[in-house]
């Protein structure tokens, strides 16, 4: 029987810049993770990203890991590497 890997997921734009050096970030440093479009995501799935971020509209980039998010945020090195190893990640 498989096991199932558990990834990363970004919830992401293409034309946001803060997506793309977070994209950028995980590549560098070698974390596997699943990239989502966020304007091509399900209502379910936008809601949730919705509430997570406080409930006004959606923010990217929004990252879940294992049931557990981190709200869209604007890139920093610094606290991206803090979250992800809050995660396990790094």
């Amino acid at each position: 029987m498989m096991r199932k890997v558990i990834m990363l997921k970004v919830y992401a734009a293409k034309w946001c810049p803060h997506c793309t050096k977070t994209i950028e970030y995980l590549k560098n440093n070698e974390i596997e993770f699943e990239y989502f479009e966020i304007e091509k995501q399900s209502e379910d799935i936008i809601q949730k990203i919705i509430q997570v971020n406080g409930g006004d509209d959606w923010v990217v980039p929004t990252l879940e890991f294992n049931g557990k998010w981190r709200k869209g945020k604007i890139y920093n090195e610094k606290e991206l590497n803090s979250d992800l190893e809050k995660f396990g990640l790094c």
